[in-house]
């Protein structure tokens, strides 16, 4: 596709890296933001680089947060002794969105993937270990994806726990093999937490 104007074209060649956004979609984006007033589209601009930029992890559970320690775990209500184990922010979100989960989280950052040389140095997974073996964690949910890669990862984490001697549990399989949590819907993901399952008892499920 040829474009008339070079800066245009950077601009949707730009906008087309985006996850789903094909070159199309990209011009379409692109003209709509130079119909807008300057000021709207500086706006936009600005918050993203802002958010790039300011945008921090939480020191805690590696959530995405403005300040050193997210609200989640800020919040004195939360139950701190619980801790659900996720791959990515987004499912923090989808989780918090069911309202049912009242303690807090630990982000992974991935998955354990040898094909794509993801192993577990490259994961959250030590600072997990830390907080446990510190003490003050009693239970630690599993809520990867139910697929081969959140398995072997469940499962490595668990081996890293047992001498800890603390309850471990993952949710149950009301969600579907394969499926990534954040596609979910909120009420089998909130029935998935209350009616998790001890972490042994999956393993023999498998």
């Amino acid at each position: 596709m040829e474009l008339p104007s070079k800066l245009l074209e950077n601009a949707v060649n730009e906008i087309a890296q985006l996850p789903g956004i094909g070159k199309r979609t990209a011009l379409r984006l692109a003209l709509h933001l130079l119909r807008q007033p300057v000021e709207q589209t500086n706006q936009l601009t600005s918050a993203l680089d802002k958010m790039r930029n300011e945008v921090k992890y939480c020191q805690s559970c590696y959530n995405i947060s403005d300040t050193s320690i997210c609200l989640i775990c800020a919040n004195p209500k939360r139950d701190t002794a619980t801790v659900c184990v996720v791959e990515d922010v987004r499912d923090v979100m989808a989780i918090e969105a069911t309202g049912f989960f009242k303690g807090v989280y630990h982000v992974l950052g991935g998955k354990i993937n040898p094909i794509e040389g993801i192993g577990p140095s490259q994961l959250n997974i030590k600072p997990l270990i830390e907080k446990v073996r510190l003490g003050g964690v009693n239970e630690i949910i599993f809520a990867l994806s139910s697929t081969m890669e959140g398995d072997t990862t469940n499962f490595y984490i668990y081996k890293q726990l047992k001498e800890f001697g603390i309850t471990t549990s993952t949710i149950a399989r009301g969600i579907g093999i394969g499926d990534e949590l954040e596609y979910t819907d909120e009420v089998t993901l909130g029935r998935s937490l209350m009616h998790r399952i001890p972490f042994e008892q999956s393993i023999k499920q498998v």
